[in-house]
């Protein structure tokens, strides 16, 4: 080897064990969630685009400890096993400090186990099922935390509504989807419903698919139902209010927050799509600090309307940040701790969060922080009548 090659590869090889050295040092997060299958992948994308947007933040301040944050990212394609494969593949082999996500409430249950038993916090910003952040065992670490919404809370909320709005709402029917999500919600519906001594007349189930529900229908209206309260994604719901004006039956409808998705949209048409009223994080009347947030990424949002979830995922690094800063360590369970007992406020974008975690409650957001809203004209606007305006904390019993 002649004198100037063997000082090129000596510069070369340097440079190679100087970014082997570097990217060592990175902090690397992962998120395990739907980005491409299910009509839920766009709050799974929505949720990265602001992830990424924080992490760039933090760069951009001088990284965390000091160190680059870098953002891994895994497609679970909706399906459970898929997801647990990711989990491993992110905390095995890509060696992650946390988990982000996932997209899909079940796809969280089928790995919660393996977080917790590898000590990797989670911080969930999309997937909305009661039971992702209870602790596998009572008295149990739990590594399970989350900004996002919560089918209790939400419940908690739209039970009051119906208690309060007792001289229209007479006659109470549930409906909800056969998945574990419609389930899930079914039960936190009857439960609360018991705990606001509200008297339910009907029950009634469909399949996620179903494009006909108005056998269901029919036997609610014979019922004299006049409020329906349902548990189902975005386009069930459609397909359910499509029913509803075959049978020409418009009872008050209370749904789950998926009614807030495109499809639910597109496939009820802007008519029908402005019958259910729903609850949500953030309406599209956005703060200052939320719309210079859309003005960087809502170009690539697939819908102006899962904008939502970026927020989600923005305040969820800056939150798991924060607990870093404390801990001065990434270590899994110095990092639950810190979480567990944040000493400083941590100005986010949907709020500021002031001690928003502890060791019984994993949930950063609560019916409290939650706006109501219906589709009007095609956006989704905050909705107000007097039974809204008189609610107050103490109505969200759960």
């Amino acid at each position: 080897m002649n004198h100037p090659s063997f000082i090129k590869n000596v510069i070369l090889t340097a440079g190679l064990l100087a970014a082997a050295v570097a990217s060592a040092q990175d902090i690397k997060v992962g998120y395990n969630g739907d980005l491409s299958a299910s009509p839920s992948a766009q709050s799974g994308q929505a949720a990265v685009l602001g992830m990424e947007a924080a992490i760039a933040d933090i760069n951009a301040g001088g990284g965390l400890l000091g160190r680059k944050m870098v953002l891994v990212t895994r497609d679970d394609i909706s399906a459970p096993p898929k997801s647990i494969q990711n989990m491993s593949e992110l905390v095995d082999s890509e060696k992650v400090s946390a988990v982000f996500g996932p997209t899909n409430s079940g796809n969280a249950m089928a790995w919660k186990h393996i977080a917790n038993q590898k000590k990797i916090p989670v911080i969930g910003n999309v997937g909305s099922g009661t039971d992702i952040t209870k602790p596998m065992s009572a008295g149990a670490d739990n590594y399970m935390f989350r900004v996002s919404m919560v089918d209790r809370e939400q419940v908690a909320a739209l039970m009051a509504y119906v208690k309060k709005n007792g001289d229209t709402s007479k006659v109470v029917g549930l409906m909800a989807e056969t998945t574990g999500y419609g389930q899930g919600g079914l039960k936190d519906m009857e439960e609360i419903a018991k705990l606001q001594g509200i008297r339910i007349a009907a029950t009634e189930k469909f399949g996620v698919g179903d494009t006909d529900m108005t056998s269901q229908l029919s036997k609610m209206k014979s019922a004299s139902v006049d409020t329906v309260v349902v548990w189902a994604q975005g386009t069930p719901i459609a397909q359910l209010v499509r029913s509803m004006e075959k049978i020409n039956y418009f009872p008050l409808v209370l749904t789950s927050w998926a009614a807030d998705n495109i499809t639910f949209y597109d496939a009820a048409g802007k008519a029908l799509a402005e019958k259910p009223i729903f609850m949500r994080t953030v309406s599209e009347n956005r703060t200052p600090a939320q719309q210079k947030l859309f003005d960087r990424i809502g170009t690539k949002l697939k819908a102006p309307g899962s904008f939502s979830f970026a927020l989600h995922g923005y305040d969820s690094i800056q939150l798991y940040a924060a607990a870093v800063k404390q801990a001065n360590s990434v270590d899994g369970n110095a990092v639950r701790l810190a979480l567990e007992d944040l000493k400083a406020p941590v100005q986010g974008v949907l709020k500021t969060y002031e001690k928003p975690f502890s060791k019984a409650n994993h949930e950063a957001l609560t019916a409290k922080d939650l706006v109501w809203i219906r589709w009007k004209d095609g956006k989704l606007q905050p909705y107000t009548d007097p039974i809204v305006g008189s609610l107050s904390p103490a109505d969200f019993k759960q």
